[in-house]
């Protein structure tokens, strides 16, 4: 019983401030538990909007906009004045991310489609010598 306590006491000094950011920002879910409801309400919400019986595809692309701009739309409406941007290029910067992603995607499926040249392709870009002869 005593070194249980004991260890009770070494884990909670470990503490440090900052550790737990659920109690530091107001609103976020406490639980693990809680942020699974979150999300699943999410997932959702966007059924019930698209029709669709299961998640969509693209909010594996662009879940990372889209799940904060429906939490952050439950809260309050906002006007167009408070949406429009103000810095462009900010917006432009954010909107590569999920392009990129897209544009990867097929990049992944090479292997499964012709495994013989992938990993031809492979050997020639190891091949290859580093340095120009």
């Amino acid at each position: 019983m005593q070194s249980a306590i004991e260890h009770f006491v070494k884990v909670t000094e470990s503490y440090r401030p900052g550790l737990f950011h659920c109690y530091d920002v107001g609103g976020l879910p406490r639980t693990n538990n809680a942020l699974e409801q979150l999300f699943g309400s999410t997932r959702h919400r966007e059924r019930r909007c698209t029709g669709r019986k299961v998640a969509s595809p693209s909010l594996v692309l662009r879940g990372s906009v889209r799940v904060v701009a429906g939490l952050g739309t439950r809260r309050r409406t906002y006007s167009g004045e408070e949406l429009a941007q103000r810095e462009i290029w900010s917006w432009h910067t954010l909107r590569t991310g999920p392009e990129n992603r897209r544009q990867t995607r097929p990049l992944r499926r090479r292997f499964r489609r012709n495994p013989t040249a992938y990993l031809e392709e492979l050997e020639a870009i190891l091949v290859k010598p580093a340095l120009p002869t």
